[in-house]
């Protein structure tokens, strides 16, 4: 029986859009190299891409699947929410979408907005902000800005491949420093160390604290559902490199999957502890809109065994729904499993010595440099 080949369109390239030839996927566009195993259409588009049997008896001849990069001019750059569900009130993301194609990334729905699909498209056709540092410091210098902690990788990775090339967020962490306002750091690369050299200076003025995200420590599930992020020895290594250079850097396991990785929340703490970690964080998978067809699928077809009963606990814990924000993320913990995972964390976390109370970023200091004002010191 042939198998199915997938339809889809990309527009020829546009002023702007780079292909980047340097990280080559590892095969078709069938799922080898990538997290999504499809590209069907986002939510808003009139016409629907479909898979269908075309008669061909091997798609081995598909073309591999390259990344595509177009630089954008937004107006703004800091993002401002009122989520009741997260822990901040401001945000920066370099890029759109994220090579590191991580199949369960919740930020997947967000390509549609582009016209793009939350599957492939979100991990292989991108978009890069440049001018991030420039308008970063014309935001931080309006005289109505009020200074809070920024925090970054909290959609996107900020550290994903192509920031090898593009150094958006090096070129934003000394306008941080210029203006000596905070910072927090999320991601799963261990590319954050090549910045040590600008995170330390701010770390010793208890402007920036850093976070891991370490999802498992088995290499075959990390391989396949966190494709292009690093290696978990790569992260645990990260966080070992940080903690000696001064850095307080945390562990996020995140996400837990029940039935999938939850079992090894325990082992990983430790092994994080072990390398330096002085604080952790957790969350349970969210699989809001296109999130959810695409991780079942993807579950399917790692773990064809497991993963009824990795839907039948994803949705207890959402009132019987693949995601309710309610039940899942509500200040009230709901559910059995969820409790459950909730103790087994809070019980690792005082084990391993994670639930230390840190000072919060020091908004105090901020200023806007006379540099930008040209108000210097008469006698300075």
């Amino acid at each position: 029986m042939a198998r199915a080949a997938h339809l889809s369109f990309h527009p020829p390239h546009r002023p702007g859009v780079t292909a980047d030839r340097d990280l080559p996927a590892k095969g078709s566009a069938n799922g080898k190299g990538r997290g999504a195993r499809s590209n069907q259409s986002g939510r808003y588009e009139t016409e629907q891409r479909v898979e269908m049997d075309d008669g061909w008896d091997s798609d081995d001849a598909l073309p591999p699947l390259r990344t595509d990069v177009t630089d954008e001019t937004p107006r703004k750059i800091i993002t401002f929410n009122d989520s009741p569900y997260v822990g901040f009130d401001r945000s920066i993301n370099p890029y759109r979408g994220c090579e590191h194609g991580c199949i369960y990334c919740f930020a997947r729905p967000t390509h549609a907005y582009m016209g793009l699909s939350p599957g492939l498209d979100f991990e292989s056709r991108l978009f890069a902000k440049p001018s991030a540092s420039k308008l970063l410091e014309k935001e931080l210098s309006n005289k109505r800005y009020q200074p809070c902690a920024i925090a970054m990788g909290t959609n996107t990775d900020p550290y994903q491949p192509i920031e090898k090339r593009y150094q958006i967020m090096r070129g934003l962490l000394p306008v941080f420093a210029k203006f000596n306002h905070p910072v927090s750091v999320l991601t799963k690369s261990q590319l954050i160390v090549r910045d040590l050299d600008l995170l330390v200076p701010l770390a010793e003025k208890s402007l920036t604290r850093t976070m891991i995200s370490i999802t498992t420590r088995d290499k075959k599930l990390a391989r396949s559902m966190e494709p292009r992020a690093a290696a978990p020895k790569w992260r645990f290594d990260a966080i070992r490199k940080m903690s000696d250079a001064g850095i307080d850097v945390g562990v996020m396991t995140a996400p837990m999957i029940p039935g999938l990785n939850d079992d090894e929340m325990e082992s990983i703490l430790e092994e994080a502890a072990d390398a330096g970690a002085k604080f952790c964080g957790y969350t349970i998978i969210r699989l809001p809109l296109e999130v959810s067809p695409l991780f079942q699928e993807w579950l399917e077809a790692f773990a064809p065994n497991r993963a009824k009963r990795v839907m039948k606990h994803i949705r207890h814990m959402n009132g019987g729904r693949d995601y309710d924000p309610k039940w899942s993320r509500g200040g009230e913990i709901k559910t059995e499993y969820a409790r459950l995972i909730s103790m087994r964390f809070r019980k690792a976390r005082t084990k391993y010595g994670l639930d230390k109370k840190l000072a919060p970023l020091d908004v105090s200091q901020f200023r806007v440099p006379p540099s930008v004002t040209g108000q210097y010191d008469l006698f300075g």
